[in-house]
């Protein structure tokens, strides 16, 4: 029986270890790239995963175990730009989501890889002003990028495709939403939201709107990708268009602790964010609440699923379903955040 090999990088992410317990159960063979062994088997331990150690700074140290996999699925980015306090993360930015994302397809390529499946964000995705859901070719300018990591992400999917109309090599890619879903051990911010919610860390709501989807049925839709995907084509990855407020409300409904009731103020959630990082800056910790944050979640950008549900056949569970997931593994795995 002819089995698929699969490279994954991101492994140990939330995307990334989702997308690599699919894959092994679909029955591909998987060797997932992870920066720590000790963390990538307490992740995927047990799984058959075979892990490659290796970091995005530097491909060519683990370039030589993608020969012999057919499809490359690459989730790992860099982004914790998102939680820190005000320090200058764009010179990574640039190197890991850009320049190295480009060397890991040259050297895929290199050593055989057929395909390659990657992650961009819809936060590259321009917000329509006629009100309608916005699309795939709805593109944002660098300039216009409304934080520093969908700048790089703008780049880096304007650099990857020049590089495959150069090399001819077939890339599909994939832009997901804000993410949740059970495995987030980093967490994200979508996790520590979700940990600040349990422990009634959230003082408030505020005004906003912005799309959300499970990280796994992101994992099924590069699934699908590998085999109905086009190449040189992209897909927007997005269940739900969901306030603040409604997360609560849905959250209150799978947890049962009572949401936040008080409505902050635009100007003063930007007041409170701009005091939360330069607290962060003083202390050396990190925030998830951030101007770039506030900025994201009160854009109400909203994006149509609808060519990946028509091109690639996905579906998209319930966003009670996995608010309810994600709170109960993070109930079961405490981080200690």
């Amino acid at each position: 029986m002819f089995v698929i090999r699969a490279f994954v990088t991101g492994s140990t992410g939330l995307l990334g270890n989702n997308l690599v317990r699919l894959l092994l159960q679909e029955g591909f063979e998987v060797r997932a790239l992870a920066r720590s062994r000790n963390k990538a088997e307490a992740i995927l331990g047990g799984t058959g995963a075979d892990i490659v150690v290796g970091d995005m700074n530097d491909i060519d140290a683990f370039a030589p175990a993608m020969k012999g996999c057919d499809v490359l699925f690459h989730t790992a980015a860099y982004f914790r730009e998102a939680f820190a306090g005000r320090s200058n993360h764009w010179p990574m930015l640039q190197r890991i989501n850009v320049d190295n994302t480009v060397r890991l397809f040259e050297q895929a390529q290199r050593h055989g890889v057929g395909k390659v499946i990657h992650t961009s964000s819809n936060a590259a995705i321009r917000k329509r002003s006629d009100g309608k859901a916005s699309e795939e070719s709805d593109v944002l300018l660098s300039s216009e990028a409304p934080t520093p990591y969908a700048r790089s992400k703008i780049l880096g999917d304007k650099a990857i495709a020049e590089y495959a109309h150069k090399s001819q090599l077939p890339v599909t890619t994939v832009l997901p939403a804000w993410m949740f879903g059970p495995g987030d051990a980093a967490p994200t911010s979508s996790g520590k939201f979700v940990l600040d919610y349990m422990n009634r860390r959230l003082q408030g709501v505020f005004d906003s709107g912005f799309d959300v989807v499970d990280a796994r049925d992101v994992a099924a839709a590069m699934l699908a990708a590998a085999s109905r995907g086009k190449a040189g084509e992209r897909y927007i990855i997005a269940a739900h268009h969901a306030s603040l407020a409604e997360l609560g409300q849905t959250l209150k409904l799978v947890t049962g602790v009572e949401e936040p009731k008080r409505s902050v103020s635009r100007p003063m959630i930007y007041a409170v964010a701009w005091l939360s990082e330069t607290m962060a800056a003083l202390s050396g910790k990190e925030t998830n609440l951030t101007v770039d944050s506030v900025r994201v979640l009160t854009g109400k950008l909203r994006t149509s699923s609808d060519k990946a549900k028509r091109e690639l056949g996905i579906q998209l569970r319930p966003l009670e379903e996995t608010l309810r997931d994600t709170a109960e593994w993070l109930r079961l795995n405490p981080l200690g955040v």
